[in-house]
């Protein structure tokens, strides 16, 4: 894979250096960059035991004599960088040297107790920089104020005669300085009168640049600690088996066969579930639980399959639906149109399966609670966790960690309300672990959808109205948001409703469907499925019309500087309208999502005996604004990745009401044999908004595969995977 931008990309010797060794390559390879890109450092344990220093200015930035300076970061780190983002945002502002910052989590229990001095924790929908940026900027120009006016007071000057940089204030008239070490004393007590302006994207100095992740040496030299690491005096494992079918009970279970088995703590029934705890390790307790045979109370959904799910979800295209957008007059464009197109898209559900299978570790006290996990939003499951064990919030303290993969899934809390019940029943600390079968099988699924098209088009083969109609399950009563019945649930239409496309008639409409199953944010909700039926309904219009599909689109975003940008650079840079070997196609596609643009040419090879190898994916993408390019680079790339292994494998079928997939043997994903090259390209727009970089390049990449398979071989797919269209055949 190849990321290009602002010094993201990385020299073939660098490689070698950094592959050698784990540890030695990594930490030259950083050493060797100027003195400017060297990261600040990072705790291998990402949680403390204490949510207080002794040189804080302020609950978010503490500095030491020496000079060194502790950042709070108050969201979670899944590898999207936003560990590193939002303090490099507070050094721009408070002007320390980076070289001399070290960031550790904010704590959960302090934010409650100090009413919620971190603001929102949660790290999804990409919003840790769209989020804290603005609130960033202010806590390092506050921090930065203080230590002038700390400076001036001591000098006896005019603060306005003082200058930052470098972690000095400097008086500019006679040249004295003093460390910003020297002063945090005296700034702690500094109380402003107003808070002071924050920059703007063009008086930057310090971002946007390239530097690598704080997390990045402990993450490679296997240091790191996440939520699965966690360890705890006197603690237990647990190993759980809840009903396959989701809504159903434990009936019984026969627990006496594990009678005399060495180093069995017990077994905990719960309501839906049945848990081994064992001592000394995982294994036994999970070896221990696989001979059990709990029976199990599955319900009326016991019965339903994927078969008739889709069935249901396709003839519920007719029912009456919720409109998300109505533009000018469909009706009357299609009764006066010179052709008419119509199509169904399907795509399946599927589980989020982070590389980490779902963990909670927990000491469960009369007056204390210590919860260590990796999560996606330490504030909700402090909240989770006072609710499930009955203490209040100021007595549950929650250790977050780094998180092996989360993708939307883990906030659910669902593994800590286990670990709970079980650690109340056993009265001891709990290190609770899902297999991978049960972390797949169990999980909150993105939801299934059906798209239901139809289009006019006029004498110039251009669409002049489309209606798309979505049959989809609800994802905000799954999580429990409360959300109008009459209003179209955002994420069901994301995408479609937000299109960029001229097209005067516009119609799209929403019914929710829910089924047994709960379904869940996923990367990139909503435009993870839409954008694949979107943009290859409308390469159906453009191949039907003659029309070169890159041109089509073009004409369709007229007008539009911001979206022309990334089209005209993913088909430039993607050699498109150059010749390709028989079998051989290009597709494109484009979406906004998370307030970013994203356009991608994909190219793909397709053997007659139906082989297909994605070759490789251009990616260009607009972010409004960039903290670290190298990380909204790497971002890209890894969208890339997953949103292919969805298009190419991912499916979770449905067989007697439980999911049939368990692990990575029937739950695909893209390996590095079958990952393509991946060329980023960078070009913001700037503007008043800061856009995400975890998820805008997720949606098209399906689309753009499939549009290109379309051009080797002339079958359109509109299901997905695509494991499941027989490509076999003279191309």
């Amino acid at each position: 894979m190849h990321g290009t931008g602002n010094d993201a990309t990385f020299s073939r010797r660098h490689f070698i250096l950094t592959a050698m060794s784990a540890a030695g390559g990594l930490i030259v390879g950083i050493a060797a960059a100027p003195d400017s890109a060297r990261a600040a450092t990072i705790s291998k344990q990402p949680w403390t035991d204490s949510d207080q220093a002794p040189h804080e200015i302020d609950a978010w930035i503490a500095i030491d004599p020496d000079d060194s300076i502790l950042i709070r970061y108050q969201r979670s780190e899944m590898g999207q960088g936003s560990m590193t983002a939002l303090p490099m945002i507070i050094t721009e502002e408070l002007q320390c040297d980076w070289s001399k910052v070290r960031i550790e989590y904010a704590s959960a229990n302090r934010s409650i107790r100090e009413n919620r001095i971190y603001g929102d924790m949660f790290s999804h929908g990409s919003m840790s920089v769209r989020q804290s940026q603005r609130m960033m900027q202010q806590v390092g120009a506050s921090a930065r104020e203080r230590l002038i006016a700390a400076a001036a007071a001591r000098w006896h000057v005019s603060a306005s005669e003082c200058v930052a940089a470098q972690s000095v204030v400097t008086h500019r008239p006679s040249g004295r300085a003093l460390r910003y070490g020297q002063l945090a004393a005296d700034a702690a007590r500094v109380k402003l009168a107003a808070e002071p302006a924050i920059k703007t994207p063009a008086q930057f100095t310090f971002i946007p640049r390239s530097i690598p992740r704080v997390d990045l040496v402990h993450k490679t030299d296997g240091s790191a600690k996440f939520g699965i690491d966690a360890q705890v005096p006197d603690m237990v494992f647990a190993a759980i088996n809840a009903c396959p079918v989701r809504g159903g009970k434990l009936k019984s279970v026969d627990e006496s066969m594990l009678s005399g088995t060495p180093g069995i703590v017990g077994v905990v029934k719960l309501e839906n579930a049945v848990a081994v705890v064992a001592t000394g390790t995982f294994w036994r307790a999970k070896r221990a639980l696989s001979r059990l045979q709990p029976e199990w109370d599955v319900g009326a959904a016991g019965s339903i399959d994927s078969t008739q799910l889709s069935a249901q979800f396709r003839a519920a295209l007719t029912e009456r639906m919720v409109t998300a957008r109505n533009d000018g007059d469909f009706d009357r464009a299609m009764s006066g149109a010179v052709r008419t197109f119509e199509a169904i898209y399907e795509t399946p559900y599927l589980s989020h399966s982070p590389m980490e299978p779902m963990n909670a570790t927990v000491n469960l006290q009369p007056d204390r609670l210590d919860v260590w996990v990796g999560t996606q939003d330490a504030e909700m499951a402090l909240g989770a966790a006072a609710r499930f064990s009955g203490l209040k919030p100021e007595q549950v303290h929650i250790h977050n960690a780094f998180l092996g993969g989360g993708f939307g899934r883990r906030d659910a809390n669902d593994d800590i309300a286990q670990a709970i019940a079980i650690a109340r029943v056993v009265k001891r600390p709990v290190k609770l672990i899902w297999t991978r079968e049960e972390d797949t099988r169990q999980d909150r699924f993105r939801p299934h959808a059906v798209v239901g098209f139809k289009a006019a088009v006029g004498a110039d083969g251009m669409p002049t109205a489309w209606s798309m109609r979505v049959v989809t399950s609800s994802i905000f009563k799954s999580v429990g948001i409360p959300f109008p019945a009459d209003r179209a649930e955002p994420p069901a239409v994301d995408t479609l409703e937000s299109n960029g496309y001229n097209v005067a008639n516009t119609r799209v409409e929403v019914l929710l469907k829910n089924t047994h199953l709960p379904v869940w944010f996923y990367r990139a909700p909503g435009g993870n499925q839409h954008v694949f039926a979107l943009e290859g309904f409308l390469d159906e219009i453009a191949s039907a019309t003659g029309i070169d599909p890159y041109l089509m689109r073009r004409k369709l975003l007229r007008g539009k500087p911001d979206w022309l940008k990334v089209l005209d650079t993913a088909a430039e840079k993607g050699d498109w309208g150059k010749p390709l070997p028989r079998g051989s196609g290009r597709g494109i596609a484009i979406c906004t999502f998370t307030d970013s643009l994203c356009a991608q040419v994909a190219e793909v090879t397709v053997k007659p005996s139906g082989l297909l190898k994605v070759n490789r994916v251009i990616v260009a993408l607009d972010t409004r604004h960039m903290v670290n390019p190298q990380t909204v680079v790497e971002q890209a790339e890894s969208s890339v990745i997953f949103g292919l292994t969805a298009a190419l494998y991912g499916k979770i079928t449905i067989k007697e009401g439980a999911a049939v997939q368990g692990n990575f043997d029937t739950y695909r994903m893209v390996r590095l044999a079958d990952a393509p090259r991946i060329d980023v390209h960078l070009v913001p727009s700037g503007g008043d908004i800061w856009g995400g970089a975890g998820e805008p390049a997720v949606p098209p990449v399906g689309a753009a595969v499939a549009n290109a398979i379309f051009a080797a071989t002339g079958k359109r797919i509109r299901t997905l995977p695509i494991v499941d269209t027989d490509l076999s055949g003279p191309t």
